[in-house]
């Protein structure tokens, strides 16, 4: 966590003083790099911390993820406000990042190495994992393309504003966030399997309204419920992850997040593609259906595996 932290902060200061295109390509691909190994060591230290609370947890933690998105945008604001030039900006990011990690570091879980034997350096997900692993693409499909059209959607096929457009964008993060900061309470009364089984419905009925309906309400409507069904579904679907018999924590939520990022990487440009030959509707609709897969996933979660460690599933 700390050597991840510390390399993201100092990546970003060269991103600031690049001059080149491959300069900044290249130091881009070393901050997703370096971005991705805090995250899942991250993730690895909040499943054991989990572990040790006898209620649900896991969510908010993404829902502080997601304060930090909100943060970073006003922060981002006020230096555009300013004119303060990005080199200054992302050198205040990091000095400001590096303390928080220098000091918060001391105050985090303690988790000896496990020993394991050799195994490849990548390895797709086991039999048990499987299925979280496609949740996962199906969920962060659905939210990537949220990221990258959804104001286009409303500019296009709801024939809203840009204001308004960019106010639907905001609406669909707010849902997304607060969802995560209630989800561990839904988690803890009703369990991991049915949260994560009405996150899918909200997913496909909110595309679902979003499409059939492309007014300005009924598609707000559908982007809240949006937000609210992708909320929870990758916290849950680590602290699921956690339980594997076969990875150690940190080997299964690589395993996981890298089928999971397929979805964030490759499904938006086929949205594209899609819209090109046919419409945005068309494509939204074709994505909606991911909530309908991430539903016959979850049924067929086995009940027992789910119920194997209490401390995780909350049931």
């Amino acid at each position: 966590m700390l050597f991840g932290s510390l390399l993201l902060s100092v990546i970003l200061i060269l991103i600031g003083i690049t001059d080149s295109m491959w300069q900044l390509i290249a130091m881009l691909f070393c901050f997703g790099s370096a971005r991705n190994l805090m995250t899942l060591s991250i993730n690895t230290q909040g499943v054991a911390v989990q572990a040790l609370h006898s209620k649900s947890i896991m969510a908010t933690f993404h829902g502080i993820w997601s304060l930090a998105g909100f943060a970073g945008a006003a922060v981002g604001l006020i230096m555009v406000y300013f004119n303060i030039a990005p080199a200054w900006h992302f050198l205040f990011v990091s000095i400001s990042l590096t303390i928080f990690s220098l000091y918060f570091i001391k105050d985090t879980l303690y988790q000896k190495p496990v020993p394991q034997s050799r195994r490849p350096v990548f390895s797709l997900p086991d039999k048990y994992l499987l299925k979280f692993s496609l949740i996962c693409f199906a969920c962060m499909a659905c939210e990537n393309t949220m990221y990258d059209w959804s104001a286009l959607y409303f500019q296009k096929e709801v024939h809203a504003a840009k204001t308004t457009a960019t106010a639907a964008f905001v609406i669909y993060l707010v849902a997304m966030t607060i969802g995560r900061f209630v989800g561990d309470k839904l988690v803890t009364r009703f369990g991991i399997k049915t949260v994560l089984k009405f996150s899918g419905i909200f997913i496909l009925g909110g595309l679902s309204l979003a499409v059939l309906l492309p007014f300005v309400i009924t598609a707000q409507l559908g982007f809240i419920l949006v937000g609210f069904g992708v909320s929870c579904v990758v916290p849950m679907i680590f602290s699921l992850a956690g339980k594997s018999k076969n990875m150690s924590s940190s080997s299964a939520l690589a395993s996981i997040s890298t089928v999971g990022y397929l979805g964030f990487v490759l499904v938006p440009p086929l949205v594209g593609f899609i819209a090109q030959a046919a419409s945005l509707r068309v494509s939204f609709g074709i994505i909606a259906l991911f909530g309908g897969l991430i539903v016959y996933l979850v049924s067929k979660i086995n009940d027992t595996n789910e119920n194997a460690e209490p401390e995780i599933a909350f049931d």
